[in-house]
């Protein structure tokens, strides 16, 4: 049997809603440019986009609603079932994945009882696995309703999801304070955001991001750069170590980063690829295999 066409929105919610869609046509010169941020208005309605929501974007629109059904299904951003307040997405693309996150998604669906795309019982959080959001420089990220929580562990993790449960205040790392996603799906669907304070706290860069920016200007760095693990050793142990001479950028060479401050080149896991006395042994090509023909 056919579906039978989606019921509309109560009458005093389509004249609100009707006054927003008309706000945000306004903006374009072609009304169906509009459809992706009254996508997010009716998430902002509803938690989800239902097929009463892009009903009424068809509607408004003068699209189809295979058009709008299009659209909705294929960005990820809009949700097609009941979610939670709070969108917990886990960075598992490589990066991330390499320095923890796999391991902190596969945490979270343990700690809360769900799996991907699943929300918890109380209708708090739902957790998903998202792709990279452009923040590896602060790798493992998570994010809650498109806020950054940067360089989490599993047990950081399992407190944001328990503390954003138990209603007890969240920051995130960099950018604005955390609202609920309908609220977040309100401010991406063009209207302001009326909390205080607010849009002077948003849009911020982390310091690892603005470094490039900081010595293409010429500014000293603060900061040393952190070796591979074993490096120090490594180099003393070569003959030509007195005499090498500092390469641009190097600081100094103090052994490995402490366990609590990881650098990109220490993998949570012990791999192949990171440990030469790993099992599976080392990968070819990689360090441990390089200093064993060094040896031969």
């Amino acid at each position: 049997m056919p579906e039978l066409p989606a019921p509309d929105f109560p009458a005093d919610v389509r004249t609100r809603l009707e006054t927003d869609a008309r706000e945000i046509i306004a903006r374009y010169p072609d009304s169906r440019s509009a459809l992706l941020p009254m996508l997010h208005l009716m998430q902002s309605e509803e938690g989800h986009v239902t097929r009463t929501g892009m009903r009424f974007c068809a509607e408004m629109l003068d699209l189809t609603t295979a058009e709008v059904t299009a659209v909705a299904t294929f960005y990820t951003m809009y949700r097609r079932r009941p979610s939670g307040d709070y969108q917990v997405g886990v960075c598992t693309n490589t990066l991330c994945a390499v320095m923890g996150g796999d391991a902190i998604f596969e945490d979270l669906q343990e700690h809360l009882g769900v799996g991907n795309n699943g929300t918890t019982a109380d209708g708090k959080v739902t957790l998903e696995h998202i792709e990279c959001n452009a923040a590896c420089d602060f790798a493992p990220v998570v994010m809650v309703n498109w806020e950054f929580f940067d360089n989490m562990t599993p047990a950081t993790a399992r407190q944001l999801v328990d503390d954003l449960i138990e209603g007890r205040p969240v920051s995130p790392t960099r950018g604005a304070p955390l609202c609920t996603f309908k609220e977040t799906a309100r401010i991406l669907a063009g209207f302001p955001d009326e909390r205080p304070g607010a849009v002077e706290a948003g849009g911020s860069a982390g310091p690892a991001s603005l470094l490039g920016l900081r010595l293409a200007k010429g500014q000293p760095l603060g900061a040393r750069v952190v070796h591979p693990r074993d490096a120090a050793a490594r180099d003393a142990d070569r003959p030509d170590a007195s005499s090498r001479e500092a390469a641009p950028g190097d600081g100094p060479r103090t052994g490995p980063p402490p366990a609590s401050h990881p650098s990109s080149h220490d993998a949570p896991s012990t791999t192949s690829a990171s440990d030469p006395a790993h099992p599976a042994g080392p990968v070819p090509g990689s360090a441990g295999s390089a200093e064993e023909e060094e040896g031969e």
